[in-house]
């Protein structure tokens, strides 16, 4: 490792921002000259063979796997491979141990990953929106003990910082966020064609390719809620001044209006590789051109206002963000549950947005000071929304 290169630890490396964020680390060794970033580690929950598949192309130090069950397995099949392999609750001291840490893993399970790198002085590349999300107001204590840096790695929220920057003058003069939503799939159904909508019709996305979950809270719009509490926790920004607007394109990621009526926007193509890149290497930018536009090819860019009527998950999402930390952290879990009941097939699509609202009706008034709390307030909403879950089945 060269002197001076920053240890990388990639946290949920077999997801879809995982993977790319490996695929920006090869490129910028090629041909950036940005190779200052040593992949110090690679962390995944179970998918052993495709951790073992990285490990052989991209040669970090370290390999943690968060499932015990798969850690004998993956220590036998790396036995001849130079490379240190840990399980459990030792994957978060990677996070303790390094410079950089890009959290990657889908959903609550994404906490502990946030609380181990903010505390711990270094920056955090956050591609975990769940975890702001839950955690809410803890998030920024944390990153004030560490004296750490969080960058956030969603494209709406890569935006926001790229056009407020550091500047707290230039955030005191901001009247309203704008983030950008593509509509998902099912943006121009009517009520009835969303009825009869299929797992796979909500997997196919018609911008970005995302994970499961990611692509299907999308489709409801949940995603684009979630992101409003994250941009609120991340940007300090009141809920009344945080608007979405449906971007079919996907080429506006987010915009930022200030007091006097200017309006500044990040443009590029939907690549997730370009606020990957921009979290690892700021305030450097990558020279692949990631998102590079042919403006022959985009001449017509539309906005129009979200219907709360056919996709009320991103109204009930605000709701929850005036219920506190707390409330946003018991959206999340409900969410989770809402998703993973769809993938089974226990509730229709339109039923998420329903559980949502069943499970919020029944919110249990709280509050959030330790990691401890939004552990418990997590474990009793998933219990209240599996409740939801039979009885609307």
């Amino acid at each position: 490792m060269p002197q001076n290169a920053r240890k990388l630890a990639v946290f949920g490396s077999t997801g879809s921002i995982g993977t790319q964020t490996l695929r920006v680390l090869a490129d910028a060794k090629s041909c950036d000259n940005l190779a200052e970033i040593e992949l110090f580690a690679i962390v995944a929950n179970s998918s052993i063979d495709v951790l073992v598949e990285q490990v052989r192309r991209h040669r970090p130090s370290i390999v943690g796997i968060a499932d015990l069950s798969h850690y004998r397995d993956l220590k036998e099949l790396l036995s001849n491979d130079e490379v240190e392999v840990v399980g459990g609750d030792e994957i978060y001291d990677l996070a303790r141990q390094s410079d950089l840490v890009m959290n990657a893993v889908t959903g609550f399970s994404g906490v502990p990953v946030t609380e181990a790198a903010l505390t711990s002085g270094g920056r955090l590349a956050n591609a975990n929106k769940e975890s702001i999300v839950a955690a809410g107001d803890l998030v920024e204590p944390w990153r004030i003990k560490g004296g750490s840096e969080l960058i956030p790695v969603d494209s709406e929220h890569s935006a926001i910082y790229q056009v407020l920057g550091s500047s707290e003058l230039a955030k005191r003069s901001v009247k309203r966020l704008v983030i950008t939503a593509s509509g998902g799939p099912f943006r121009t159904f009517s009520h009835d064609e969303l009825d009869a909508v299929t797992l796979q019709d909500a997997l196919e996305h018609p911008t970005w390719r995302m994970g499961p979950k990611n692509t299907i809270d999308s489709s409801t719009l949940a995603n684009k809620g979630l992101e409003v509490i994250e941009a609120h926790y991340l940007f300090a920004m009141p809920y009344d001044q945080i608007e979405v607007v449906v971007h079919p394109q996907s080429v506006v990621h987010s915009m930022v209006e200030y007091c006097d009526g200017t309006v500044l926007a990040q443009l590029s193509m939907p690549d997730m590789k370009l606020p990957i890149s921009l979290s690892l290497y700021h305030p450097y930018r990558s020279l692949t051109p990631y998102g590079s536009m042919n403006w022959r090819e985009h001449s017509t860019l539309e906005f129009f206002p979200p219907d709360l009527a056919r996709f009320p998950a991103l109204g009930i999402a605000y709701e929850a963000g005036k219920l506190g930390s707390g409330g946003t952290c018991w959206f999340n879990a409900s969410n989770e549950i809402a998703v993973e009941s769809f993938i089974s097939g226990a509730i229709a699509w339109k039923e998420v947005a329903k559980l949502l609202e069943l499970s919020m009706d029944r919110f249990e008034k709280c509050n959030i000071s330790s990691v401890n709390d939004v552990i418990s307030i997590d474990r009793r909403a998933r219990e209240v929304a599996r409740k939801v879950v039979e009885e609307i089945s």
